[in-house]
């Protein structure tokens, strides 16, 4: 149904070390410029593009929203979180932890509040 999600940042070099860490937490790649200027993440099958507003208004992260990051395994997750809180993040909600349904879940914002999760499949 998504070609791909972006999101704003007021400070792409930030940004740039958040996402950096936790992608390759999760095994995949470091982000890339693309000749706009927006960094791009390719992981799984699904696009990430962080970008300054085009409208020159400060970037805010969505009220309500939250971005899912399919992971493969709880340590995966267990090692995006961490590189997420130090690289710039700040947990959120519960520490990492399995849900009843056998998804082992954790809860970040990103260094401009957007909201984000790393998941694995229910067991």
């Amino acid at each position: 149904m998504f070609t791909h999600i972006m999101i704003g940042s007021n400070d792409l070099e930030r940004s740039r070390a958040f996402y950096d860490a936790t992608f390759t937490a999760l095994g995949g790649k470091l982000g890339e410029k693309d000749e706009r200027g927006r960094l791009i993440y390719n992981h799984d099958g699904g696009r990430l593009m962080i970008t300054r507003p085009i409208d020159g208004r400060p970037a805010t992260a969505a009220n309500g929203g939250t971005i899912g990051i399919a992971a493969t395994t709880a340590d995966h997750v267990r090692a995006w979180h961490e590189a997420g809180t130090t690289h710039g993040g700040t947990s959120i909600e519960t520490p990492p932890y399995e849900r009843p349904n056998g998804v082992f879940v954790a809860y970040l914002r990103d260094p401009d509040g957007n909201k984000l999760t790393a998941r694995t499949k229910a067991a």
